[in-house]
């Protein structure tokens, strides 16, 4: 759901890069995992706030500059459970992990590895005989059925070859 950036001040306070819709997307979950070298591990949430540069936020058991500093470059995420029901018309990107995906004729393309954004677009990673990178928009999505665990693209088997 982000990134840690660096240090914000001497006191431990964290600059965070947010993956979410809004800035302070992150700020309304009290617990925080923070993949550090050792792992994941789960961090309480002490104060968040939109600095000018973008949101910071203060986890306990993080004090000082050095401890911030050893923090920088943690992706932070928090668990499935804390984000509740996506909603209708809303979709998670972890919910769709492990889908199917098809093209339109039903051919088996493989199944969803992850996303990654370039600027204003999701793409979806998709495995299976060979990797394939589909932007995730409308265009080219065109249905998803969480219950079926089936994506349906208009992708054609050999677009890649």
């Amino acid at each position: 759901m982000g990134r840690i950036v660096g240090a914000f001040g001497v006191q431990g306070w964290l600059k965070v890069n947010p993956f979410t819709e809004s800035p302070d997307g992150l700020e309304q979950f009290d617990r925080w995992l923070v993949r550090t070298r050792e792992g994941w591990q789960e961090m309480a949430l002490e104060d968040f706030a939109l600095h000018s540069k973008g949101p910071v936020a203060k986890l306990a058991g993080c004090d000082g500059r050095e401890g911030a500093d050893r923090l920088r470059g943690a992706d932070v995420a928090v668990s499935r459970d804390a984000l509740g029901d996506a909603g209708d018309g809303t979709l998670f990107r972890i919910d769709l992990v492990g889908l199917e995906v098809v093209d339109e004729s039903g051919a088996v393309l493989g199944k969803v590895e992850g996303f990654f954004d370039t600027g204003e677009t999701g793409v979806m990673v998709v495995g299976g005989a060979r990797e394939r990178m589909i932007p995730f928009i409308a265009e080219y999505v065109k249905s998803v059925d969480r219950e079926g665990g089936r994506i349906t693209v208009d992708w054609k088997a050999d677009y890649d070859a």
